[in-house]
């Protein structure tokens, strides 16, 4: 009887235990049902969401690509913008195709997709300004044209004005070079008229001494300066006030004697229309009278060479006197 009672015991606390695990597994086998469900629950909303965001994306692409395709027009320069915006669309298009297929990288794929609209929105906005400024140019252009247009109507009036006062011109300017002719001719009259002649130019050979007098010389050995005196005439045509003499002095083989330190320079010849190089140049106060005006040329050259010199004075630009002297 008692060995009855303990074999029951066994057999209760063995089904006890039966039980236990049984529960146990039902309880493992019920969480991890949840767990599943839950499971298939998220990728069931991650499938919404991404259906979603693709029906989304394709909308919002192919509605860019409309706006873009619709602000076509003629301009080839803004046509080729659009074509560049729409492969730069496309390129961002892919980007959020390839998130949305990653399965979980949504959050991702929800910004990129808000950034494709800011970037629609700005294209959409670039080329309504650019359409605005190349509308703006269009009107300056068709205004430039219509100035054009005018100035060349006036254009065409002036140049047969011109044509009529071409002839006239061409007569006054013949006229006027006429007059200009003479007036050059009577003011080079009036110029030679009124150079101051000089009728005596006087010359004396010097040698200075050691002790610093000058003595009177024939011979060219024993010169080494000149006294050079001129006279001037009376001239009533030329007005009083200070006159220049410029005075040249040649050596016998024709080549004037000149030292930039002592004032030598060159004049314009009126007679010949060349430059004349000059030795020295005089000048007074003229008063319509006779005065002798000497100078002492000391070139510091040397003893002077053999032969026939010349001496001219220039007033004016015109030669007014000349004279040779001999040294031996």
């Amino acid at each position: 009887m008692a060995s009855n009672n303990s074999s029951q015991q066994r057999l209760l606390a063995i089904a006890a235990v039966v039980v236990v695990a049984l529960l146990a597994i039902n309880a493992i086998l019920l969480y991890n049902k949840v767990s599943q469900g839950k499971v298939i629950e998220a990728q069931k909303s991650e499938l919404a969401e991404a259906d979603k965001l693709k029906i989304e994306l394709e909308k919002q692409y192919h509605e860019a690509l409309s706006e873009l395709e619709e602000m076509r027009g003629s301009n080839a320069e803004l046509n080729a913008i659009i074509d560049q915006q729409k492969i730069e669309l496309k390129q961002q298009r892919d980007k959020i195709d390839q998130l949305i297929r990653g399965g979980n990288q949504m959050g991702r794929a929800r910004a990129e997709l808000n950034n494709l609209k800011d970037q629609v929105e700005q294209y959409i906005a670039q080329i309504t300004r650019l359409k605005a400024e190349n509308e703006s140019l269009r009107d300056e252009r068709d205004q430039l044209s219509e100035r054009s247009r005018s100035l060349a109507e006036n254009l065409d009036s002036a140049r047969v004005k011109n044509q009529l006062l071409s002839g006239e011109n061409v007569a006054l300017s013949t006229e006027k070079q006429k007059l200009a002719d003479e007036r050059a001719r009577l003011a080079d009259k009036v110029n030679l008229a009124s150079v101051i002649k000089i009728p005596t130019i006087d010359v004396t050979p010097l040698k200075e001494r050691n002790s610093g007098k000058t003595v009177k010389k024939k011979y060219a050995k024993n010169v080494d300066q000149l006294k050079i005196c001129f006279k001037t005439s009376q001239n009533k045509i030329a007005k009083p006030g200070t006159e220049q003499f410029y005075v040249r002095i040649l050596t016998p083989v024709g080549e004037t004697m000149a030292v930039d330190g002592l004032g030598s320079g060159k004049i314009y010849s009126r007679d010949t229309g060349e430059e004349v190089l000059y030795s020295f140049m005089e000048e007074y106060d003229y008063t319509n009278d006779e005065k002798e005006i000497c100078h002492h040329w000391d070139p510091n050259l040397g003893a002077f060479s053999k032969g026939k010199y010349t001496v001219e004075v220039y007033n004016k630009g015109h030669l007014a006197g000349s004279s040779e002297f001999i040294l031996k």
